[in-house]
């Protein structure tokens, strides 16, 4: 029995769901092709490309025409860019809670920083390029504010966890919206960002001197106290610890 044409795609979409959390497929493998695909599954081959276009979009694919080996449709080893897209997007299109956005941050970033800390020798490389791009004084609020947001998705990135860097980018939107929003009721914008630019110093110093306590507490303090300042909602309560 063919399916319904406004679901059929999806079935084609829990298909490959399934083969993927079956092991039947993985990282580099080929799908089946279109034509094979809708006579299994008792759909329409436009159905069949619909899901295949949605699978790209979300970054789990790739596609590519002609023939040999890099034709087809390949499950892509790392979606990272995909998750990242489409977290943008439910940001974008559903307006999360800002409080929930603020605690997010926490939860990841003192994960981050700690694991960085704990790391010998860390790659900070980049993040040090955007602390130093912050430090021009001809930049504007909304300029510094865009190197803030690059400069923590920096350090996820430097954590070397896909999927942590991959929600911060995801984020990275929402908190540039956030700040700018608060940067805006700060009556002495250059005397806070002389003092954002001295707290992420210090994060990264706690960072490579491995104090990872340390760095934990300063992202907490750094995150809730713009928050606080900037009168847009109550900042959310410091935990009696944080987590290791």
């Amino acid at each position: 029995m063919t399916a319904a044409p406004t679901r059929a795609w999806r079935l084609v979409l829990e298909h490959i769901e399934t083969d993927l959390l079956d092991g039947r497929l993985g990282p580099g493998d080929h799908l089946p092709p279109e034509r094979e695909l809708a006579a299994s599954l008792g759909v329409g081959r436009s159905s069949v490309r619909e899901a295949l276009r949605v699978l790209e979009v979300m970054g789990l694919i790739r596609t590519a025409t002609g023939s040999g080996p890099a034709s087809g449709a390949i499950v892509v080893a790392t979606p990272s860019g995909g998750m990242s897209a489409l977290l943008r997007l439910q940001v974008a299109a559903q307006g999360f809670p800002l409080p929930d956005v603020v605690s997010t941050r926490i939860i990841l970033e003192t994960a981050v920083v700690g694991a960085l800390a704990d790391e010998p020798g860390p790659q900070l490389g980049p993040v040090h390029e955007v602390l130093d791009a912050m430090d021009a004084g001809t930049l504007t609020p909304a300029e510094f504010l865009a190197l803030d947001a690059q400069l923590h998705v920096a350090l996820a990135e430097a954590s070397g966890n896909v999927v942590v860097a991959a929600m911060m980018a995801g984020l990275r939107t929402a908190i540039e919206s956030y700040v700018r929003a608060g940067a805006e009721r700060v009556p002495d914008w250059a005397a806070t960002a002389d003092r954002l630019r001295h707290e992420h110093r210090d994060i990264v110093a706690a960072v490579e001197r491995r104090d990872a306590a340390s760095a934990r507490r300063l992202v907490h303090q750094h995150i809730t106290g713009y928050y606080a300042q900037t009168g847009l909602s109550a900042a959310p309560a410091p935990p009696t610890e944080l987590p290791a």
